[in-house]
Parts: C-alpha cells; structure tokens; sequence
C-alpha cells in the first residue's frame, strides 16, 4: 500500500512538474516574440533569423532629419538586416534635412556597402526624391507623382497690414544684408539677387546629387530639372526611376538581389508610443511653440513641391 502511494506521489509530482516547465516554456516564447514584436518586426513566430530586410517610412513633408538618419545608422550597422527600403510618401521639405538623409543613404550605400532602395507610393517629390536618388534602386507606381527638382523660398509680406494697423518696425543691424527676408517690407534688389544666388546654389547641389545618383551627366538633368512633377510613368522613360511597381514589388526585387530565400522578414523601427501620461509629466517642450520655433517660421529654404 504504501509503494503504491509513493507511486502516485511521483506521478503528480512529474506532471505537476512537466505541467510548470510547459507554462514557463509558454510564458517565455510569449515574452519573446511580444518583444520581437514591439521592435517592429513583421514576421512570422519562426522566421529566419539572417532573411531579413529593413524597412525605413519617409512620410510628410520633411522638416527634421534626425528620426530618419537614426533609423537608417541602426540597420546599417545591423549585420542580419541585408537590406534597406525607404517607402517614401512625401513632398519633400527642408533644404537641409533632406540632404543630411540623402547624406546618411549614400554613406550605407557606398561606405556600408548596404543594398538600399527607395519605393514611392503616391508622391516622391523634389526633397523626397532627391533622398531617392542616393539608393540602389528606385520603384514607383505608374500614377506616382515624380519629380520636382528644384528650390523654393517664400514668405508673406505683412507690411501694408502693419501699416493699416499703425505699427512700425523698428531694426537695428550691422550688415547691409543682415534683415533681408523681413516680412514687413519689399526687399531690395540688392537683397533679391542675394536670395537668387543662394537659391542657385542650392539647386545646382540638388541637380548634382540626382545626377551623381542616377549615373547621369548634369546638363542632363538640368535640363528637365524645371521643378515640375512627372508620373511614375513618364519617369520611367526619362530615367528618374528604374522600375514600375509597388511595394511588394521592391521587397521581392530586393530579397533576391541580396540573394534572400523565401519570403524575407520585413523589421521597421520601434515607434515611441506617447501616452496621456508622457504628456502629463514628461517633457512637452516639443509640442510648444517656443520664442526660437516661432522665429523659425520666417525665411526658409525648401525642396519642396507644392
């Protein structure tokens, strides 16, 4: 009798103890692919490990770089990422946040020796594009707008408004080109030549980089670098893009240029999820317009297609 209740105890004990290990088995691998998850990734619960391919949203009008070329350095510096897509949705933006992306995408390019590619879906646009021309390979749909090489600066003149209000600005400066750009008056012709040679200057960098990019002579591209837009169709024939097709299309043209079997794993970048909470006791100063912010609202330059 009593062997047989020993027998009985060492039974449960090892169901009992198969049944622990089997929990904490569980609870493990749904930490693990929660956090696999939470980095971004898309793919499946036993996805390979060296298959995978970075995929990098440039989204809106861009006005500041640093989330980007974050984004870009962490898959350049990832060995198991064999490639990169940009999935560009944007107009462009700023002079110089798009060229410090273009900056990081030809430095994984040529340094790094990274497979990059651009996909535009419905606009990929002056800044955007110009971003584009640093990558490997550039995908577009047939009605995507394409294009916009060239350099926009603009402001309103509020001068007659404060004059109607009986409000007179006052400046003092050093430099007769200090002020110029102040909305409340007509600039000088002095002033307008100056803002000329700048603009110049940038749009023969942004013709330039496209032309070094796309393996293309400059006086090439200057000559439809007129800042207009064209349809992903019509910048197929003109050499701007190299291939019609979607985004599944750039991921399957990708994987098998870096030699991926199968369907590859697509990671994005862990997103920072902003709560009510963050925005009760953390630090709000990004979304209040500070004095130096709202002086950011005058002259700017803009690769940017309207």
């Amino acid at each position: 009798m009593g062997d047989e209740k020993r027998s009985r105890t060492w039974i449960w004990v090892l169901v009992g103890g198969g049944a622990f290990v089997l929990f904490v088995v569980v609870v493990f691998m749904l930490i693990y692919f929660t956090l696999r998850s939470g980095n971004g990734e898309e793919a499946s619960a036993f996805g390979s490990f060296g298959d995978k391919i970075g995929v990098v949203d440039l989204d809106g009008v861009i006005l500041d770089s640093d989330t980007v070329v974050q984004e870009l350095k962490k898959f350049g510096d990832d060995d198991s990422i064999k490639a990169i897509i940009i999935h560009v949705n944007s107009p462009g933006g700023g002079v110089a946040a798009s060229e410090e992306i273009y900056r990081e995408v030809k430095r994984l390019r040529d340094e790094k020796h990274k497979h990059i590619v651009s996909s535009i879906s419905t606009v990929g646009a002056s800044g955007a594009y110009y971003v584009s021309s640093a990558t490997n390979k550039i995908f577009a749909d047939n009605g995507s707008v394409v294009g916009s090489i060239g350099v926009i600066a603009e402001w309103v003149n509020y001068g007659d408004l404060m004059r109607w209000a009986k409000l007179k600005p006052e400046v003092l400066k050093v430099g007769a080109l200090k002020d110029t750009g102040d909305p409340t008056r007509d600039m000088t012709p002095e002033e307008r030549a100056f803002m000329q040679g700048l603009i110049n200057n940038m749009y023969g960098q942004f013709v330039n980089a496209v032309a070094e990019g796309r393996h293309e002579k400059p006086a090439d591209i200057q000559a439809i670098a007129d800042g207009r837009v064209w349809t992903g169709q019509e910048a197929l024939s003109m050499k701007l893009i190299d291939q019609i097709g979607d985004f599944q299309t750039a991921v399957d043209d990708t994987a098998k240029a870096v030699n991926i079997k199968g369907e590859p794993t697509l990671v994005y970048p862990q997103k920072d999820r902003k709560t009510l909470l963050d925005l009760l006791v953390g630090d709000t100063s990004k979304w209040i317009p500070s004095r130096e912010k709202l002086m950011e609202q005058q002259v700017g330059f803009y690769y940017l297609w309207r």
